[in-house]
């Protein structure tokens, strides 16, 4: 999202070329279901054909690899997609993504 030049971007929903991009909140289940918790400033594909918001499939991959991989005890109800990404991990990577 953002910085790739010349490429036509489309929604995934009803193949409008009225999309723009924004920050946005997002609501997550934890991987252990225990609650949801608030992603804020999370990059959104908007359409303003249809008018649906929804992450691409990088960014709910990167956020579900994340979530798997830290401590979420130390994530309260809130949390910036930013401050999210830069938490420590328990492990280099997401060893069960096959």
């Amino acid at each position: 999202m953002g910085g790739v030049k010349n490429m036509k971007v489309i929604c995934e929903w009803c193949e409008s070329e009225k999309v723009e991009f924004r920050k946005e909140s997002a609501f997550w289940e934890l991987p252990d279901g225990t609650r949801a918790i608030e992603i804020t400033e999370t990059p959104t594909v908007v359409c303003n054909n249809c008018n649906i918001y929804y992450q691409s499939d990088e960014i709910v991959k990167n956020i579900e690899d994340q979530l798997f991989l830290v401590d979420t005890k130390k994530i309260g109800k809130t949390i910036r997609y930013e401050e999210l990404m830069v938490m420590p991990r328990l492990l280099k990577r997401n060893y069960f993504d096959f």
